[in-house]
């Protein structure tokens, strides 16, 4: 059976996952809806012939590099795993498979450190897999491709039926193990893939026309950018290419270095169609399902139902003025470096400015100014770069794509290596009062000397875009913050839990810095820390009572649930077993 190349369930198949897996699903399937026992073959087949082919069944990505996986000698498939060594740390390789996530820590149990992982650093390192076992860890064992509503609105029954947990995957860029989950039955909607302008876009049961792009759940930001390119129009989103923007990316907020200016995700977003666990296929929008809509604006990804489909507002194209400056960072240079944007912060903010910063340089965007305007608003930051043996350009680029394409292909953020991070929304008083920035560059100078660890500041809150007061529910600190300041920490494919551990309390420990200086502010929902302390007022603030409400009311049965999600049922659950 390949891991890179999927199978239908057959009666051979399914045979061969049970003698592989059984462990895996008496784990994952007993804490679902009923709490019932695992389903049993027959009722597995039952599915298969139902969904006719569009079950499948998965290992992880690595095993044709393994000897024994899940405990039975298989061989070690010498032309597959040429394949996944090839394409180890590519996301273009990661994002259209079922079993990869960008960074592969959510592919393991991380609690006991069952994992099958190869060497990012170097993936045809064979000690990697000699004598070592690959084992399934947190992959789910099955996958239903996920072609239409009828699909889903199956495995809502399935798991009513037989208690089996549900998780919903679209390309894996999930930075908290939201997207899997050990033993459970995974709704893949990464083929959802299909997309259509309109230059009249009029939302079910409005009136209003609107220029809009609606994009199925799968389709990544990489071929979003160039529809909409091809189209002449600019949709705000994120900074990756394999980010899906109809998924967790738009329901947990969106944020995009354009966001300043034209604001997040669920800002932008006119409509949704989604399959609720009860069942329903359901159009969301300001005028239908209103509650749903104002949910899903902002409560979360893998918790309301499982949507099909987004149609997003999108711009006219638009040229853009950008700033690119790297130096040579040594620790002196760090903290006068990050002191001289903070204090260019507001200014910048008032100006359009969004970008993605760090203590050894800057790419930022502004689509207001002009090239002469930009050119003398950011002379400050190329001066220094310039000084300290750096790099500095200042350019106007016709179009989102032609900056997609120049800068942050090349800038993304590694895949194919455990990573997390920690975060924190930067309230506009610790930039705009003395005593605010005495607090926040006594800390930012911690970080980088005492911690040697380098910030990755995300200059995308939307500060200058006039939205509707109560009209998102993501939390209401992202309309008072100039930066989303984030850490990141990582560790080797082979370290020991409490190696693993350790990481994950260097960054929690660095993240409370911020929230000691920050109480009132709150935390990005999809790149906060793993073990955020009381993550619903970080993440949704007053909104949450009535996120639990709607959770209630559509999912009444708890067909859905993931890692501090609104309702989640919490660490007794099993399914979280493999978190820490």
């Amino acid at each position: 059976m390949s891991v890179v190349f999927s199978h239908p369930v057959s009666f051979a198949a399914l045979g061969f996952l049970f003698a592989l897996s059984s462990v895996t699903f008496a784990a994952g399937a007993s804490s679902g809806a009923n709490a019932r026992s695992p389903p049993t073959r027959d009722q597995w087949m039952a599915l298969a012939d139902e969904l006719d082919g569009r079950l499948r069944t998965a290992l992880p990505v690595s095993s044709p590099c393994f000897d024994t996986v899940n405990g039975v000698h298989v061989g070690r498939n010498e032309t597959e795993c040429a394949i996944v060594q090839q394409g180890y740390t590519s996301p273009l390789f990661r994002s259209p498979r079922f079993s990869p996530q960008m960074n592969p820590n959510w592919e393991t149990c991380q609690k006991t450190a069952a994992k099958c992982l190869l060497d990012s650093s170097q993936p045809n390192n064979s000690v990697a897999w000699e004598g070592v076992e690959c084992d399934q860890g947190s992959v789910p064992p099955y996958y239903i491709d996920v072609q239409s509503a009828i699909d889903i609105q199956v495995a809502f029954r399935f798991a009513r039926e037989t208690g089996v947990v549900l998780s919903v995957k679209a390309s894996g860029h999930d930075l908290k193990g939201r997207s899997g989950a050990p033993g459970s039955l995974s709704l893949w909607t990464r083929n959802l893939d299909e997309m259509s302008y309109s230059a009249n876009f009029v939302p079910e049961g409005g009136n209003e026309s609107f220029l809009a792009i609606t994009l199925g759940a799968g389709v990544p930001f990489e071929d979003v950018y160039e529809f909409a390119d091809a189209n002449n129009v600019t949709i705000i989103g994120g900074y990756h290419q394999t980010i899906t923007a109809s998924g967790g990316w738009v329901m947990g907020g969106g944020h995009s270095i354009l966001s300043p200016v034209y604001g997040l995700g669920v800002d932008r977003v006119l409509q949704f169609r989604i399959v609720t666990p009860d069942g329903q296929l359901r159009v969301a929008n300001k005028f239908e399902n209103p509650d749903l809509f104002w949910a899903l604006r902002g409560g979360g990804g893998g918790t309301f139902g499982v949507v099909l489909e987004s149609t997003m507002l999108v711009e006219p194209q638009m040229k853009l003025q950008v700033v690119s400056v790297n130096f040579p960072q040594t620790p002196e240079n760090a903290q006068q470096f990050l002191k001289l944007i903070v204090d260019q912060t507001p200014k910048w903010s008032n100006e359009g400015w969004g970008g993605h910063m760090r203590s050894f340089g800057l790419i930022n965007v502004n689509p207001l100014l002009t090239l002469e305007q930009a050119k003398e608003s950011v002379q400050p930051a190329v001066d220094f770069a310039l000084s300290q043996n750096g790099t500095a350009v200042v350019e106007e680029l016709p179009s989102w794509q032609a900056f997609f394409s120049k800068y942050v292909v090349s800038a993304e953020f590694d895949v194919g290596a455990p990573l997390i991070l920690g975060t924190r929304l930067i309230p506009v008083d610790l930039f705009t009062t003395e005593a605010g920035k005495a607090k926040f560059s006594d800390v930012l100078n911690n970080i980088v000397t005492q911690f040697n660890i380098t910030p990755y500041i995300i200059y995308g809150t939307p500060y200058l875009f006039n939205h509707t007061e109560g009209s998102t529910s993501v939390t209401p600190a992202w309309r008072n913050s100039l930066w989303h300041m984030s850490y990141m920490g990582g560790w080797a494919y082979n370290a020991s839990v409490e190696e693993i551990w350790a990481q994950y309390e260097l960054i929690s420990n660095l993240t409370q810095m911020l929230r000691d200086i920050s109480p009132e502010s709150g935390a990005y929902s999809n790149e906060a820390d793993v073990y955020e302390p009381n993550h619903e007022e970080s993440f949704w603030g007053d909104n949450y009572p009535a996120l639990l409400e709607i959770k209630r009311r559509y999912d009444p049965d708890g067909l859905l649930d993931c890692w501090q999600c609104v309702g989640w049922k919490g660490l007794e659950d099993d399914r979280y077993n493999c978190y820490l």
